[in-house]
């Protein structure tokens, strides 16, 4: 028999960490908001019996308001859970406890399971267990997701609850409401009792969400007007009763019930006003005058270290074990069982050319996304967060924004998916144009490549640049969409702020390894596939016939055709204009397919002679625009699904893309002719 426990809770509580922990999954865990944004499935290890675990998104409440809240409210509604394991971050229990009161409302079998208890210790604070348990009806465990305390013990506890087949809590009718509000329940509940009964809902709970005027769950269970109109006049009365609007009235009871467990239950060690570890650090890093010269410096440093000695060894010793000892013995092999021209041309001057031109910066990514995990992990990144609303909203943007774009520099697809945490739908549009600016991981072989080529001394100013020209467009365009396009109210931008932590060893690895494992796995699939379909575009021609120069091939004939669009930004060589065609695919198609056009592929060549032909068609300006045009131009095609997804409309996504294009044909132009100007050509 199969149970299926979910897991619940507030973002920042540790409930991805928790997830990782029981399952032994790989799932990223960020120390910010909005990782989780679609629930996620594993099988809980160590235990005989087969135990799915379901991991939804980080929610505040139950309330119907955000695309996770309806997630994680139908899934436990519909899918019916066995066993909800609610994570209660303890070092902020009061506002935790908020979902914990609307999970016991349901009637359905809740664990609390109290997570940071480690920290709570360390603090020298006490919380009472057993009578916080007492009060709310349910159990509760202690536990620390982070260190692996107290996680067998808890889904032990779920598995005796879903084994003992408990169909309620014992505090289902709890004293958090008003004697006038319970007994508006009670006069309720009987009229709804029928369309709860169909869906296998709690008709107590149904009763409370319809005085509550959720139209979600009204629609859901397609109440009669008539029966509504019953529970309108309860609710009319209770509101001139209390002089207040239902649905803030039933959560003043919520969080009055709420203090007053939490006054009975926890003890904190009161040191007088001393500030935490957090706030010190906050006071600097927050600072009104420091906040943002410290981001700048944090990121400055990153791209120095990455692209610096350190990562220029790695992409060395790299390139010379793809090149010179795979590809020696290939090309040894191949040559020994005699394998025909085309086919050693194939292999060499194709798959490995493509696939190695991109593959030899693997550990450079790797070290960016190891000191970003430092940053997420830390707690940073959500600071970085409201730090960019201060200034964003000035400028018609929200902070809120911020959390896709972030999400950004690691891939466009999840953080355009992200985007839909955001209410208000002009600027869920505007978030989804604007993060394809934010440089994607994909981008970084590009950069990577043109800096060690033309700026060998300067790689990780020059690509810090790069990162930094997207904010600065993203920032501007939407300034200019806001203000002519998408025209609208700032949504206001709530973000709890998580207290500093250690990152794991664990959780760097995880994210480590999940950014190369990404990396390596499209290159042994989409790169595979588009090095063998360039190879043979630019080694037959349309009668074809094999070709010796690539410019009279198939790939040639189209690239020669589309290179008067390109050549105002100085990319007036086809081979230059055909890679950011082939980019759409993926943007490390752009490096593969350079390697292959620049004829870079016999075994023993590297990157130095990749560079040294990419310097026969490109200047340090071209090269500058053409990093330019590649970071901002439309995004690989699975990019363009999850914009048409989101976006739910063609009307948007075309306009999207095509401002995305435009946007960056415009600044690649005024780089090269300001450039030319300049004298710099």
């Amino acid at each position: 028999m199969t149970y299926t426990f979910a897991l619940v809770g507030n973002p920042n509580s540790g409930k991805t960490t928790m997830f990782n922990e029981i399952t032994g999954s790989t799932q990223y865990v960020g120390n910010w908001p909005g990782v989780t944004v679609e629930k996620k499935e594993g099988k809980a290890r160590k235990f005989k019996e087969d135990i799915e675990i379901v991991d939804l998104p980080g929610i505040y409440s139950l309330s119907p308001y955000t695309m996770e809240e309806i997630i994680a409210r139908d899934y436990i509604l519909d899918e019916k859970p066995d066993v909800v394991i609610n994570i209660v971050d303890a070092t902020n229990i009061e506002r935790n406890l908020y979902l914990t009161t609307q999970l016991i409302e349901l009637g359905i079998p809740v664990i609390v399971a109290l997570n940071m208890m480690d920290v709570i210790k360390s603090r020298e604070d006490r919380i009472d267990v057993e009578k916080l348990s007492a009060f709310l009806g349910v159990p509760v465990l202690e536990a620390s997701a982070s260190k692996g305390i107290g996680i067998q013990e808890l889904v032990e506890k779920a598995l005796e609850a879903a084994q003992s087949r408990a169909s309620a809590n014992s505090c289902e009718r709890c004293k958090m409401l008003d004697d006038a509000i319970e007994q508006s329940l009670d006069k309720a509940e009987p009229f709804v009792a029928l369309p709860a009964r169909q869906k296998g809902y709690n008709s107590r709970w149904v009763a409370l969400k319809l005085l509550e005027g959720d139209e979600k769950l009204q629609e859901k269970l397609k109440v009669p007007v008539t029966l509504m109109e019953d529970i309108k006049s309860f609710r009319k009365e209770l509101e001139q009763k209390y002089d207040n609007d239902m649905e803030t009235l039933i959560a003043d009871n919520r969080y009055r019930f709420i203090s007053d467990v939490v006054a009975k239950t926890v003890k904190k060690n009161n040191k007088g006003n001393i500030l935490t570890l957090s706030d010190k650090i906050d006071k600097v890093v927050t600072n009104r005058i420091l906040a943002i010269p410290i981001f700048l410096i944090l990121m400055f440093a990153i791209f120095q270290v990455s692209f610096g000695a350190l990562g220029s060894f790695t992409v060395d010793w790299l390139d010379s074990f793809i090149n010179e000892t795979v590809g020696g013995v290939i090309k040894a092999w191949l040559e020994a069982g005699g394998a025909a021209e085309w086919l050693r041309a194939l292999i060499i001057d194709g798959i490995l050319a493509g696939m190695g031109s991109m593959l030899v910066f693997v550990p450079q990514i790797m070290i960016v996304f190891f000191f970003l995990s430092l940053l997420e992990d830390s707690g940073y990144m959500a600071r970085a967060a409201f730090i960019m609303d201060r200034i964003l909203r000035k400028l018609g943007l929200s902070g809120k924004s911020f959390i896709p774009m972030l999400i950004g520099f690691g891939c466009s697809v999840p953080a355009v998916m992200a985007a839909r945490t955001l209410e208000n739908e002009k600027d869920r549009r505007l978030t989804i144009i604007l993060t394809p600016f934010m440089s994607c991981g994909a981008r970084l072989p590009v950069y990577a490549l043109f800096a060690a080529a033309f700026f060998e001394q300067n790689q990780g100013v020059v690509i810090f640049s790069i990162y930094m020209l997207g904010i600065v467009i993203a920032v501007l365009s939407g300034i200019l969409l806001k203000k002519f396009v998408l025209k609208g109210e700032v949504a206001p931008f709530v973000m709890e702020l998580p207290p500093y932590r250690f990152p794991t060893i664990k959780g760097i690895y995880i994210h480590m390894l999940d950014r190369s494992k990404d990396f390596v796995k499209k290159a042994g699939t989409v790169i595979f596939a588009a090095a063998v379909v360039i190879w043979f575009l630019q080694s037959f021609s349309f009668s074809l016939q094999m070709v010796e120069d690539a410019g009279e091939s198939i790939l040639g004939f189209i690239g020669k055709a589309i290179v008067p669009a390109f050549a105002p930004l100085g990319l007036d060589d086809w081979r230059a204009s055909v890679a950011l065609l082939t980019g759409l695919v993926a943007k490390e198609v752009v490096v593969a397919t350079l390697g292959i056009l620049s004829g870079v592929g016999a075994a023993g060549e590297d990157s130095a002679e990749l560079a040294a032909a990419l310097q026969t068609y490109f200047t340090p300006l071209k090269a500058y625009a053409y990093m330019a045009f590649t970071l901002l131009y439309m995004p690989c095609i699975a990019a363009f699904g999850a914009i048409k997804r989101e976006m739910n409309s063609w009307k948007w996504t075309f306009f999207t893309i095509s401002y995305q294009t435009g946007t960056a044909w415009f600044v690649a132009f005024l780089i090269y002719q300001g450039g030319r100007l300049l004298g710099l050509e």
